[in-house]
């Protein structure tokens, strides 16, 4: 027991520690980076009001949600804290500016994280829907998955074109290099990554696993989070050559060995320094990397930081 009691004592130290150090690191080099005090007039049409003819698809610092189909997961104040990462629905999010959704299925269509069950799928698609209705030239990332360990939900690759088809993107390499005029009146890039079915094949109208990446570090040590980020982030080509989106999170995860097992206290620890990590990309010279910017419990802050960089990247301030 008092070993145990030494080890968590230890590990509060160093989550202290690293906060600190991100904290210092933001008071040192602040977080004024080209596009931070841009105003946003209007979240729910940010790309339509950038410009539709102008704003091509490798410029945008795409605002997403990690686990974006959450905020009804599991049972109220008893396992949901265990595995909520968003509050808000999907059409609030798509309304506030979120362009990237990351949602987890199991064999019979629903929602789920890990073993927590959230509302069918149809939820999803249905608040996708609205929301296309409601604008005109938004483009969004619909990532869908199978959630690790668990089956693909039968033909589901032919339920996503049925449901979606009118406004799918087909997969193809030039997308990248297009502006967004030039995809209309298509909407969506539907990424299907399934566990053990056939993964969408070249031209579909899915995308596969191979044009949507990113690496994955599962600690709660917010600044060995921060780093890491960055360091997959360098080694990532530029934007304009790259031919698949890559994706950093500013999340960090509970750990089983930790007695902080619920989501939002555990991610608030790296939460208020998505605009500190914006400013270190271009300190450190990958602002020319940085495409997909998640995270858990989005907010308009955090929207509002990536609509401002992708303007700078229009207006040739980087």
């Amino acid at each position: 027991m008092g070993a145990e009691v030494s080890k968590q004592i230890e590990r509060r130290k160093a989550i202290d520690t690293q906060k600190k150090n991100l904290c210092d690191l933001k008071e040192k080099n602040g977080c004024n980076f080209p596009g931070y005090d841009y105003n946003v007039q209007d979240r729910k049409n940010w790309m339509s009001i950038l410009g539709p003819e102008k704003l091509h698809v490798n410029q945008i610092v795409w605002p997403g949600t990690h686990d974006s189909a959450t905020d009804e997961i599991g049972i109220p104040f008893i396992s949901r804290p265990f595995g909520q990462c968003q509050s808000l629905s999907i059409y609030e999010q798509l309304v506030i500016g979120v362009r990237v959704l990351d949602i987890r299925v199991q064999e019979d269509r629903h929602v789920c994280h890990g073993i927590l069950l959230c509302y069918p799928i149809d939820v999803v698609i249905n608040d996708v829907k609205k929301f296309l209705s409601e604008t005109h030239s938004e483009i969004i990332i619909l990532e869908i998955r199978t959630e690790f360990g668990h089956d693909d939900p039968p033909n589901f690759d032919k339920y996503l074109e049925a449901q979606l088809g009118e406004f799918l993107i087909h997969q193809r390499d030039n997308v990248f290099n297009n502006t967004i005029a030039e995809l209309l009146p298509k909407r969506i890039i539907c990424v299907w990554k399934p566990g053990k079915s056939p993964k969408p094949r070249q031209g579909s109208s899915l995308w596969n696993s191979c044009y949507l990446k990113d690496d994955w570090t599962d600690t709660d040590l917010p600044e060995k989070k921060f780093e890491s980020n960055m360091k997959y982030l360098s080694e990532q080509p530029p934007i304009t050559s790259r031919k698949f989106f890559y994706r950093v999170e500013n999340t960090v995860t509970p750990q089983a060995d930790n007695p902080v097992l619920w989501v939002k206290p555990v991610t608030e620890r790296i939460h208020p320094y998505a605009r500190l990590f914006i400013m270190e990309c271009i300190s450190r010279g990958y602002a020319d990397r940085l495409q997909i910017f998640s995270s858990d419990f989005i907010e308009e802050d955090f929207v509002d930081a990536c609509i401002g960089l992708t303007n700078a990247r229009i207006e040739g301030k980087l």
